[in-house]
């Protein structure tokens, strides 16, 4: 396939992935302005990130793509609305208090250093047989992820997390099954929010950027083989259910800035580019949403991955509260060990204090108050000494999580063995969604049916 045609079958390839209301307004919009997008992607091969970026703009508003569009440069920003937000499209305005948001459309290109999608031969993963659930009683979901110090050190009779252990914990219900797919962070975080398996690069944090081989495509399963860090655009994830249902997310990334150090949406290596981060900042591997071409080249994340600075703004009203909120700190406070500076409180302490600092916040929030949902769990297991090494063990990590909602019994315990793909099986129970790749497992367990006030198991 030559570099004149690349850009036309990703362009079939992302339109293969669209299902509601996405598929609706690229079938909605004007013929004309679509043959010169497809056009200039044919004829203009180095310009497809922002033809992507046209293409998602298109898909989640309203309004049909202009037939041209200024390119923008690699630090361009959305412009800002109110109080620092991006700005929304007049025809694109959320619904009544406590219903579904709608995505704001995305302002400006994503940056020049997004990766442009494999070509891959277009193909729609089978929608899961499993009966898709209606939507229930919780309409906002928060999910903090965190450096696990492990079970005991977080929820046991000395823990090393006394705000998690002793405030948090008589409030919520303790997941005490909830344990890992392995110890690195990476792989737990996709699985959580795409249902993809681990593969040999996401098992090393993916310290390339790497792309998978060309021509990769999900199966009829959803999952995606082999090696690599950046899915194919043809690969789902919750954000993309979520925004095909007209409900809005955001993930909220503390400390990420552009290469001039400004707040950015995004942020992400170049491909093919090694991401080794400084100690304690932002990294991309705490950002499971920058590995998904289908957010990436459909202009999502330019829009709904902003940096932390941006959730206190949103939490405010219900009507900017996202539906789904994705929270991850940096690396220092996060708990990864050695990554603070020297003298600070590192590990389960630095982790202790960011939930201190944001989760009165977000409890606080009217939209946790009428019908949220608080998910404190952890998206790898962290051994104390950061020059120790990880001893293979037969059996998960077990890491624990807490669940804090009106609608859950304060103080309770679920022995229930649970793992990241149960966390996305389960949100996406919650919103009344299908189940993506291996959260459709027979085996997988939801720990939403109680939360929906339903009987029996999953």
């Amino acid at each position: 396939m030559n570099a004149l045609t690349r850009p036309f079958h990703r362009a079939i390839a992302a339109a293969a992935t669209l299902t509601g209301k996405r598929f609706s307004l690229l079938v909605a919009s004007s013929l004309v302005a679509t043959s010169a997008i497809v056009a200039s992607a044919m004829t203009n091969p180095a310009d497809n990130g922002p033809l992507a970026a046209l293409l998602g703009r298109s898909l989640a508003s309203d309004n049909s793509p202009a037939a041209t569009s200024p390119a923008a440069g690699p630090s361009q920003s959305p412009p800002a609305g109110p109080a620092g937000r991006s700005a929304q499209p007049a025809g694109n305005s959320a619904t009544t208090a406590g219903g579904p948001l709608a995505s704001p459309a995305p302002s400006s290109a994503p940056a020049a250093s997004r990766p442009a999608s494999h070509p891959a031969t277009p193909s729609t993963p089978t929608v899961p047989s499993t009966p898709t659930p209606e939507a229930g009683r919780i309409k906002h979901v928060f999910v903090i992820s965190l450096a696990s110090p492990g079970y005991e050190a977080a929820f046991g009779a000395a823990p090393q997390m006394p705000y998690l252990a002793t405030t948090l914990r008589p409030q919520s219900e303790l997941l005490s099954g909830y344990s890992l797919l392995g110890s690195t962070g990476l792989p737990n975080e996709i699985a959580a929010i795409g249902g993809q398996p681990p593969n040999p690069s996401t098992q090393a944090n993916c310290s390339t950027y790497a792309e998978f081989p060309l021509n990769t495509a999900p199966n009829r399963k959803g999952v995606v083989a082999g090696s690599g860090c950046v899915y194919p655009v043809e690969t789902l994830t919750l954000a993309d259910q979520l925004t095909s249902a007209r409900l809005h997310w955001r993930a909220y990334m503390d400390g990420m800035v552009d290469e001039t150090g400004a707040p950015h949406n995004c942020v992400h290596p170049n491909s093919g580019a090694a991401d080794q981060p400084a100690p304690g900042v932002y990294a991309a591997r705490q950002n499971p949403f920058v590995y998904f071409h289908s957010l990436l080249d459909l202009g999502d994340c330019a829009i709904n991955d902003v940096p932390l600075t941006e959730l206190g703004n949103d939490l405010s009203k219900i009507a900017s509260t996202p539906n789904f909120s994705f929270i991850a700190p940096n690396l220092c406070d996060a708990g990864v060990a050695g990554q603070c500076p020297a003298g600070a409180p590192e590990g389960a302490a630095s982790a202790d204090a960011f939930l201190s600092q944001w989760v009165p916040k977000i409890l606080a929030s009217p939209a946790y108050k009428q019908d949220g949902l608080l998910i404190v769990t952890f998206d790898e297991a962290n051994p104390p000494d950061p020059t120790a090494t990880a001893t293979p063990t037969p059996t998960p990590p077990q890491v624990g999580a807490l669940l804090l909602s009106r609608y859950v019994t304060r103080g309770s315990t679920d022995a229930t063995p649970y793992d990241p793909y149960s966390l996305l099986r389960s949100t996406e129970d919650l919103f009344g969604l299908s189940h993506l790749a291996m959260a459709n497992g027979a085996k997988v367990k939801s720990f939403a049916p109680a939360l929906l006030g339903e009987d029996g198991g999953d």
